[in-house]
């Protein structure tokens, strides 16, 4: 018997593998597919990497400005793959390294859990005194007619092609359908977005959503429209009470993803399971003893970081050690150009909540870097504070390179710094990171 089996070796189940075995704990990991889940070899890792070999090539043809010619330059998207493949790859090996490090077992197989709480991989049954379920998520394919066409692909499908299209429309205005429209129309591909809602990234601060979306010029979106159809290339909507035709060489599917919960025997374990997914406490348990969930199956913030901050949880929680994750003070970002990027509450979620606030919001070019290096692209930097304590509750940024900031943002907000923590607080100069302490500075002025 292990101490602990983890089913799903995405950023949730290896963390939680490499963390107990750190601490002693005998561990059995296993993965149907490839080490790193989703994230490594589908998702997070290959799309950064590829959106990275698009932003190099828009820099080449946009230097001009900082006085940088280029002759003829040019895009080879299969030698940006191969790219790709070799930094997944890489990452793979590093997570496998660290797996046999700290004495984690390894199987790459289906798992599937018995009545009695085993779980089953092949003909072989396995049991451990605590379990952890991290199957991550899918692609969320919509009933809409025609979604099945062999011209409408997924993100895992996207990230495969070795062609360049000519044109592509993508249906859903969210991380995913945003940095694959940003990474293809900087390569000059003729993008169009199709959004539901009246903006895009409802998540984000509304002017943040609509500076990204206008930063975003070679992208066409088309807001508050609902697809009918799917007709081959020709996808059929309607907006604003008109019905309207465009057509692509390719279709992405974006509008979201979905828990992976059919096909591991979870009714045959009695967990409870929710609308988002399985039904778990602060300490990522789940109503069955000894069984915990993490990651994306249980639908509560999907994200990679999220997933492995409830590994620790968990582990932590094993091993007797008090710990929890503070769900508010979770970052984001958005790898498109310009970056996004989020810490906290937004002003609207405080004000929900009846929060008494104080905001300030600043352009990021009143740092020099910042406009020495990019010039005109947007950027904005706000700040959220609690009107009563002065504590800082939210952070929020628009302009490259935000995702790099981020951190020291849910750093703040983690230690319940106040806006005067931060006016004694120095920042290195000159730095695009100055902009936060200036936004902050402005809120009492």
């Amino acid at each position: 018997m292990y101490d602990l089996i983890i089913l799903g070796a995405g950023p949730g189940g290896y963390v939680a593998a490499e963390r107990a075995g750190r601490r002693g704990k005998s561990v059995l990991l296993i993965e149907k597919a490839e080490v790193g889940g989703v994230c490594l070899n589908e998702g997070c890792i290959p799309t950064k990497t590829l959106l990275n070999s698009a932003k190099h090539y828009s820099h080449a043809l946009d230097s001009k400005m900082f006085g940088v010619y280029t002759e003829k330059a040019s895009f080879n998207l299969e030698e940006a793959q191969i790219w790709k493949n070799k930094v997944v790859t890489t990452s793979r090996k590093g997570i496998l390294y660290l797996m046999d490090k700290y004495g984690v077992e390894v199987i790459k197989g289906a798992g599937v859990f018995n009545d009695d709480g085993t779980i089953q991989v092949g003909d072989k049954i396995y049991s451990g005194k605590d379990v952890i379920i991290a199957t991550g998520s899918s692609p969320l394919i919509p009933h809409i007619p025609g979604a099945d066409s062999e011209t409408v692909f997924d993100s895992t499908d996207l990230l495969e092609i070795t062609k360049i299209p000519s044109s592509l429309i993508v249906i859903g205005g969210g991380v995913i359908g945003l940095e694959f429209a940003s990474m293809f129309s900087m390569l000059g591909v003729k993008v169009d977005v199709i959004e539901m809602m009246d903006e895009i990234a409802p998540f984000m601060e509304a002017e943040f959503a609509k500076g990204m979306r206008r930063a975003m010029k070679r992208v066409k979106f088309h807001l508050g429209a609902k697809v009918e159809s799917i007709d081959g290339n020709k996808i059929n909507f309607v907006r604003k009470g008109k019905e309207l035709e465009i057509e692509a060489e390719i279709i992405l599917m974006a509008v979201g993803r979905k828990p992976n919960l059919s096909g591991i025997g979870l009714e045959k374990l009695g967990i409870e399971i929710g609308r988002a997914g399985i039904i778990v406490d602060e300490k990522m348990a789940t109503s069955r003893p000894h069984f915990y969930a993490i990651g994306d199956v249980i639908g509560k913030s999907l994200f990679a970081h999220s997933a492995s901050r409830m590994a620790e949880v968990v582990v932590n929680t094993i091993c007797g050690d008090e710990d929890n994750l503070d769900y508010d003070i979770v970052p984001w970002a958005v790898y498109t150009h310009p970056e996004a990027a989020s810490c906290g509450l937004t002003e609207a979620e405080a004000v929900k909540r009846g929060v008494s606030i104080k905001t300030a919001t600043l352009q990021m070019r009143i740092s020099a870097r910042y406009y020495a290096e990019n010039g005109n692209t947007p950027g904005l930097c706000k700040v959220v504070v609690d009107g009563d304590t002065d504590r800082i509750i939210g952070i929020h940024l628009l302009g490259s390179p935000c995702s790099e900031l981020i951190y020291g943002a849910a750093l703040m907000m983690q230690t319940g710094m106040t806006t005067s923590d931060i006016k004694h607080t120095i920042f290195p100069h000159p730095s695009v990171s100055e902009v936060i302490r200036e936004t902050i500075l402005a809120i009492d002025s």
